[in-house]
């Protein structure tokens, strides 16, 4: 026996405009029943788990302990670009002249998350021996 990964369950203080926020991001829709002033939405994902936002009355604190990473289907500079576009913050830089390394953002409530290499860009750095 073993268990299913439901959803990834992120806290919040508004849940609906967070998902919002996170349903840009990964260009896939809320569930079709949320609504502004829900205390729980999801971004339904094309496979995997949903994305649960859970509204709670605490803030966030200190660094999240999990995080999301993502590979986007753009070069990475690109989707960094995009993303401060539509309300992350760059927390931290960590790319490289080679084009290696990733960066880590935040989103409007400020939960971390890492932006990789696209898988594109990984593949020529691995032809280029890098």
């Amino acid at each position: 026996m073993v268990s299913v990964l439901q959803n990834v369950a992120i806290d919040c203080a508004n849940s609906y405009e967070l998902a919002q926020f996170w349903s840009k991001v990964t260009g896939r829709p809320l569930h079709p029943d949320d609504r502004p002033g829900d205390p729980e939405v999801q971004v339904l994902l094309p496979e995997g788990p949903v994305l649960h936002f859970n509204q709670v009355p605490d803030p966030k604190t200190t660094k999240n302990r999990l995080h999301l990473c993502l590979r986007p289907d753009t070069p990475r500079d690109h989707e960094v670009q995009r993303l401060l576009t539509l309300g992350a913050t760059l927390l931290t830089d960590r790319r490289n002249p080679d084009g290696s390394g990733w960066a880590v953002l935040s989103d409007p409530e400020g939960n971390e998350f890492c932006v990789l290499r696209s898988a594109a860009e990984r593949a020529a750095m691995e032809s280029a021996g890098q």
